[in-house]
């Protein structure tokens, strides 16, 4: 493991580690990677082999606390074990040609799931890895299940070579203890109806280990050149899930204390329905996963304009969003006392993806260029949400940056983070 940072004062620095080095062992452990690396450094005493030019020493650690004091380096794409499958709905197919390298990997590896929530289909995993994730207690994973009809769910994942059975994969896991959350990726006409009955009624027996069900609409892109054929959820079927999900929470949180199954936020705002209130979510487990993000964003805008005395008073300024959520957004400002004229939320049409692409994450330079450059003023700033750029580099996914928008528009483009005393701050300060 390549140490990428170390700070300043912390039990890292005090033994002398330095940027760059490479942390072999620890405590006479091999490492094949962070995991082994956070599993093995637990003990109060750390005896690390270190290679640093070429030469190995001994770095030797008192824990003082939690945290160490090491940045560790995040895996090469090279290191990362893909995934071998062909889902018919995959979005990594659907992206255009021409976009970074790095946009095109799909990943299928369990260190990811357990490290950062990357779901991950279990089809590929070898006898090795089940017992990695046992042994060292990986857990929670996000797994992707779709369907758990084997023939269905053979045909969603494109038919791969491997057998694509999930459930006795759910129950080995289940059976050492490993909690999971369950991913549904609904195709309307494929895995809905009497097969998204059977896959999460054969899915709840496993809870609490199957802690989770969450279901997501498929996203369609404009590219979808000579893939296979596919529909989005309409919004009368939307209303419907809807029905069907309260019927079984109500259900699940009789038998099992959890409602069990949970809705993307899309299919709420689709079907032009309310989202549920903040403990339907039984405390956001799978937000990440788009489950209850405007839930916590609406309460929280509440709040935080309940506890302003100003909360009026606003900059001119332009705030960016997709489509889905723009009508929320105006009715959450205009509750709030902000004047339209003054904050003004601008819904980007997703051009780059397709029309059937309407959050905020998904929205390019391009797009958000296109659409502001017609607009006669733009305020003292654009508002852009940080959700729309990569972590790792600013950007947005077409690799323009926020300075060259800020060119293009002639006003200052402020990323702002996806919370709502960020936004109010933004505003405020602009």
């Amino acid at each position: 493991m390549t140490v990428a940072a170390v700070t300043p004062r912390t039990p890292a620095a005090t033994a002398g580690l330095l940027g760059g080095d490479r942390i072999v062992a620890v405590n006479g452990h091999p490492l094949r990677d962070v995991i082994d690396f956070h599993f093995h450094a637990g003990d109060e005493r750390l005896e690390l082999t270190v290679e640093r030019d070429g030469v190995m020493g001994t770095k030797r650690l008192r824990r003082r606390g939690p945290e160490l004091g090491l940045e560790l380096a995040p895996p090469r794409p090279g290191d990362i074990a893909t995934c071998a499958n062909k889902c018919v709905f995959c979005f990594i197919h659907q992206l255009p040609k021409g976009m970074r390298r790095t946009l095109y990997v799909k990943d299928d590896d369990f260190r990811l799931s357990f490290l950062h929530g990357n779901y991950i289909t279990l089809s590929d995993l070898d006898e090795a890895s089940f017992e990695r994730i046992i042994e060292q207690r990986l857990s929670p994973l996000y797994i992707s299940v779709h369907a758990t009809d084997p023939a269905l769910r053979h045909a969603l994942l494109g038919r791969p070579r491997h057998s694509a059975e999930i459930l006795p994969r759910l129950e080995r896991l289940a059976k050492a203890g490993i909690r999971m959350h369950a991913q549904i990726v609904l195709c309307p006409d494929l895995n809905d109806g009497a097969h998204l009955e059977r896959t999460v009624f054969e899915l709840a027996p496993l809870h609490p280990h199957v802690a989770t069900t969450a279901i997501v609409p498929v996203g369609l892109t404009r590219h979808r050149e000579r893939l296979p054929s596919l529909r989005s959820l309409t919004p009368g079927e939307a209303r419907e899930l809807v029905a069907t999900a309260e019927r079984w929470q109500r259900r699940w949180l009789a038998e099992l204390g959890s409602r069990f199954v949970f809705l993307a936020d899309e299919i709420y705002l689709l079907a032009g329905i309310d989202l549920p209130p903040a403990a339907a979510y039984e405390g956001f487990s799978v937000a990440e996963d788009g489950i209850g993000l405007v839930r916590q964003f609406e309460d929280g805008f509440r709040r935080s304009i309940a506890r302003r005395k100003h909360a009026a008073l606003a900059g001119e300024v332009t705030i960016v969003t997709g489509e889905l959520f723009a009508p929320r957004l105006r009715a959450l400002l205009a509750a709030g006392r902000f004047d339209s004229s003054t904050a003004r939320v601008t819904a980007v049409p997703n051009d780059f993806f397709g029309p059937a692409i309407g959050v905020a994450g998904l929205l390019t330079g391009r797009d958000i260029q296109r659409a502001l450059a017609t607009q006669p003023s733009l305020g003292r700033a654009v508002l852009v949400p940080s959700v729309a750029l990569r972590d790792a580099d600013g950007i947005f996914l077409d690799d323009l940056t926020p300075a060259d928008l800020a060119r293009d528009l002639g006003v200052p483009v402020k990323v702002v983070q996806s919370t709502p005393s960020a936004l109010l701050n933004a505003i405020r300060d602009s």
